[in-house]
């Protein structure tokens, strides 16, 4: 499953105004443990609630061309018109409530039974149906182990039984039960036996878009992870894996596109105008993987030769309407495929691929074998509607679905605490891939960057937990920052220790030994300790322990031996259930730097009683990897002429809190000197980190605020460099964000904070004024738009230039960003300038952002971007403007993109969400159980925002408990939110 869900910053890459601080909204946040005294729960409601039965379904199409009127200091409010909504779902009926459930049951990793029942065929039939779809499946079973006579207990939700045959005899009622939540076979017949299963569904009532369910006219699927037991009854668990095949009718007028995994067999019509089509999948896979689409699409077709010269066909299927803004996904698809042969040897083993768009999708996308399903966002590009992020999101997503072939596909996890497994390496695969086609450094600080923005927070706080969790109530609160990116970080250290050969050797040996297996994170391991012959002592604590390590440098040099020591401690902070913590096994990147600016040789290096020789066929050494993994450790480095500044951490090379004795001074050289170009930007960085904080306790004392020249001068600097790249001198002039320096106080104080940056913002602006304008005008270019690494990074230094001049709010500056906007030949640069001018409340940004809506009302996702841009503002009454965007017509409550662009891009806004009268809490209380109606999954990844409540002051910590105290005893309330809400309060 995609790595990421819509995160509205993204709609704002590029213009200089992404808030690196957002508190992680946009993933899911699991938590570990029940509270004992949390009181038992009354009836849960079905997701798909009969309140919805009030909402009414709006048309779908597109209006005509683009606007192309100008906007002035001075012009006119336009009036707004009813726009049409392309994603709305139709409105089902009144449903009915479940019967009451028992307490919400926690499952733990260490409980893991193998299934008693293995699955060897499934072979499925869906009937489609506008009112209601039948479901036919025949599965042969056999025993999972030999002699078992256990009851068969199979997985299912919201399913009408209409009949159930085992042998092709229909089963007596004596012989098995049902209940919400399963249906038991009490005595299954000894060894293998052929089980056949009819159910009825209501897909067009699933507003909880898993399982089988229908948006905008159209059949879609998402199993991952237990949606597969709301489509028939089955053991829905990742660990049982079978070969499939998938026959669907449907009408052939309203559903003439058919398509599931594998291959088409068959095809042709029916009586009564349906058709049919058949699929086999000739590769076993668990059922989260089963997809079905079904509606009426178009497609762009491609195809790929692979190194063994197999043709492949390629296909995208999407709306006919948006067929053009489909090229750069056809291009992203064949790179990935073309990247994966190439870095892994890894060949596509199928003859078609599938990719199918759809508006209404709760994460990202799926990787489900040969018909991925993509979020609208991750696929739809065109110059004119889409940015330089939205380009690049689909890049890397496009290629993380598709390295799910091998990394998820052909192998894949044994039971869901294993995530981390598929998705870190994953993850890990699609930022590689990225680097590969961009800028490596660039990329890193992305990636580094969300990881502090969002991962840090949740390590520490109430949701903190492993990469692979010990115990879970919902699954869908497992797709967390913490087993994706975290997990990216933990695969990367065994490449950084092992080396780009030595990685692809454990790499190989892994597919080797577990092609067409469910295995366990103890199995990569195995695979990369044993390919490369090594052993790496407590590294399996990073599968088992939270919490982000501090770690602690101190430095010594001795000029008489010619020696440079440098002494490690190590501390991982308690976390909910872990309250003692082990050393974790940590390799550390450094090399050291001269007085001259140059990286000097490493020769020999003594630890643990140990000399070790650092060489490589005769070839010098300029960076060397620690292995730090205990409680404390020196490393004293030999031949050392003089006193060097060391490069700690190059590379990011763990995911850490570094603390270490460099001067003010040492950082200010590695700024200018650092061969590692991601340590000069960390430098800068941890400069910046100081500053802030320092100014941020002046402000709370009351005291004036001024800035340190001598880091203007080394901003000046950099801005001015000729020989950088200009998408780093654009990160590097970008200061940290709000919420990574409120992760750093004892108390968080998002006014204070908010107040600082955007004082330094406005007096960097001032003081650079001059070479800011310089980048901003040189950078600009009247070319077509094309995304390539130069072009993207020209445009992202001028508009981080741009946001920075308008934040003066200088006339001048204002209408040199509204000629920006005016003349802007694509989106990147016209969102950019809009975000500019949208920092100062006031009439031009009432005007802009209203010109922008009537220009593009006609495009649903580019209004997404206009949401989350409106959403994410730190303006003075902001809450009230975001409740009023909730009545918008262009707004969809069941559109997971619209949710997260508008409801996650205010969570957010450190200054509108907590805002200290508690509006901004009272609102995102009330949208979670209106959202709990219609979509659970949605809602606890809203309500997770509220998890670090007790990071601020008296007066937010009561205003925030009483939100989390009146979603925790709401009727009716899903265990998605329940578990979110009650570890929050818990905490």
């Amino acid at each position: 499953m995609a790595r990421r869900l819509v995160n509205p910053a993204a709609a704002c890459q590029g213009c200089g105004l992404v808030k690196a601080g957002f508190l992680g909204v946009f993933s899911p946040f699991h938590s570990q443990r029940l509270p004992l005294s949390s009181p038992k729960r009354g009836s849960v409601q079905k997701n798909y609630s009969s309140c919805l039965a009030n909402l009414t379904k709006e048309g779908s199409h597109w209006t005509g061309t683009r606007s192309r009127s100008s906007l002035s200091l001075h012009s006119s409010k336009f009036v707004s018109k009813r726009t049409a909504c392309l994603v709305a779902t139709e409105p089902p009926p009144a449903a009915t409530e479940e019967p009451e459930m028992d307490f919400p049951k926690e499952i733990f990793l260490k409980d893991y039974k193998k299934p008693d029942y293995l699955f060897d065929t499934v072979d499925l039939e869906f009937q489609l149906g506008s009112d209601e779809t039948i479901v036919t499946s025949k599965i042969a079973v056999s025993p999972g182990n030999e002699g078992t006579s256990s009851p068969l207990v199979l997985h299912g939700r919201d399913l009408k039984l209409l009949s159930i045959k085992v042998n092709g005899t229909e089963l007596k009622s004596d012989k098995y039960t049902v209940d919400p939540r399963h249906l038991t076979i009490l005595t299954p017949p000894a060894g293998v036996f052929n089980l056949e299963i009819v159910t009825e569904i209501y897909p067009q009532l699933n507003t909880s878009l898993e399982g089988l369910y229908r948006t905008t006219g159209n059949f879609c699927t998402q199993c991952e992870a237990e949606g597969f037991r709301k489509i028939t009854y089955f053991q829905d668990r990742p660990d049982v894996m079978a070969k499939y095949t998938c026959r669907i009718e449907g009408d052939k007028t309203l559903y003439p596109v058919l398509l599931s995994n594998g291959n088409l067999i068959k095809q042709g019509d029916l009586e009564g105008g349906k058709h049919y089509a058949l699929w086999e999948d000739p590769f076993k896979k668990p059922c989260y993987l089963f997809a079905l689409v079904a509606g009426q699409y178009e497609c762009r077709e491609g195809s790929f030769v692979t190194c063994s010269g197999r043709k492949v066909t390629l296909r995208i299927w999407t709306p006919a309407e948006d067929l053009p803004k489909t090229s750069h996904a056809m291009y992203s698809l064949k790179e990935a495929m073309k990247w994966d042969e190439e870095v892994f040897g890894l060949e596509y083993d199928l003859d078609l691929f599938n990719i199918v768009v759809t508006p209404d999708f709760n994460m990202g996308a799926m990787e489900n074998k040969s018909l991925n399903v993509f979020q609208s966002r991750l696929v739809l590009a065109s110059p004119e509607t889409a940015t330089d992020g939205d380009y690049a999101a689909i890049l890397g997503v496009i290629g993380h679905e598709y390295f799910h072939n091998w990394t998820g596909n052909r192998v894949t996890c044994r039971d869901w605490f294993q995530l981390t497994l598929k998705e870190g390496l994953t993850v890990f695969r699609d930022q590689e891939f990225s680097s590969d086609l961009g800028c490596r450094t660039v990329k890193r600080i992305a990636d580094v960057s969300k990881l502090r923005s969002y991962q840090f927070p949740q390590d520490a706080g109430p949701m903190a937990h492993p990469i692979r969790p010990h115990s879970y109530i919902k699954m869908d609160n497992f797709y967390t920052v913490t087993v994706y990116e975290k997990g990216a970080e933990v695969v990367r250290m065994y490449k950084t220790l092992f080396g780009a050969s030595g990685f692809r050797k454990g790499m190989d040996l892994y597919f080797q030994r577990h092609d067409g297996q469910a295995v366990t994170c103890e199995d990569f391991y195995s695979a990369m300790c044993d390919a490369n012959n090594a052993q790496l002592p407590n590294f399996l604590q990073w599968y088992s322990q939270a919490g982000t390590p501090t770690v602690k440098v101190t430095s010594a040099y001795d000029a008489s031996s010619q020696t440079f020591s440098l002494k490690f401690s190590q501390e991982v902070p308690p976390t909910p259930g872990q309250p003692m913590k082990e050393p974790m096994f940590i390799p550390v990147a450094v090399g050291l730097v001269d007085s001259t600016g140059k990286d000097m040789p490493l020769t020999s290096i003594y630890s643990d009683g140990i000399l070790r020789t650092v060489s490589n066929d005769g070839q010098p050494i300029f960076t060397t990897v620690l292995q730090f993994n205990k409680k404390e450790e020196e490393f004293i480095f030999n031949n050392v002429p003089e006193r060097p500044v060391p490069s700690l951490l190059r590379g990011y090379s763990a995911p850490i809190r570094l603390d270490s004795d460099l001067t003010e001074s040492d950082l200010y050289f590695l700024l200018a000197n650092d061969s590692d170009e991601f340590n000069r930007w960390e430098a800068g960085q941890v400069l910046a980190r100081k500053l802030m904080l320092s100014l941020v306790a002046d402000f709370q004392q009351q005291k004036t605020l001024a800035l340190n020249p001598k880091f203007v001068d080394g901003l000046r600097a950099i801005l001015r460099s000729t020989s950088l790249d200009k998408e780093f001198i654009a990160k590097a002039i970008t200061l940290p964000g709000q919420g990574e320096i409120m992760d750093m106080m004892a108390v968080a104080d998002p006014d204070a904070v908010h107040a600082v940056r955007t004082f330094i913002k406005k007096e960097l602006a001032s003081q650079l004024k001059d070479d800011l304008l310089a980048a901003a005008t040189s950078n600009r270019s009247s070319e077509a738009y094309a995304f390539n690494h130069d072009n993207v990074a020209r445009r992202a230094l001028k508009n981080t230039c741009l946001a920075y001049l308008t934040s003066m709010n200088e006339p001048d500056v204002t209408e040199l960003a509204l000629k920006e906007y005016n003349s802007a030949t694509n989106m990147t640069d016209q969102f950019a300038a809009l975000a500019a001018l949208s920092q100062n409340p006031g009439q031009v940004r009432d005007d802009a952002l209203l010109d922008f809506y009537n220009k593009w009302k006609h495009d649903y996702l580019v209004v997404s971007k206009w949401f989350a841009l409106q959403a994410t503002l730190d303006i003075p009454g902001n809450v009230a403007n975001v409740r009023k965007l909730l009545s918008h017509p262009a707004f969809d409550m069941r559109n997971p993109n619209k949710v997260y662009s508008l409801i996650g891009g205010f969570c957010g806004s450190p200054v509108s969400f907590h805002a200290k009268d508690g509006s901004g809490y009272k609102f995102l209380g009330e949208v979670v159980l209106q959202l709990d109606k219609i979509n659970p999954q949605v809602a606890s990844r809203m309500v997770s925002a509220f998890s670090r409540w007790r990071r601020y002051d008296e007066t937010r910590q009561a205003l925030a408990k009483a939100q989390l105290e009146m979603i925790i005893s709401a009727n009716g309330l899903s265990e998605n939110v329940y578990e979110i809400a009650s570890k929050s309060l818990a905490a």
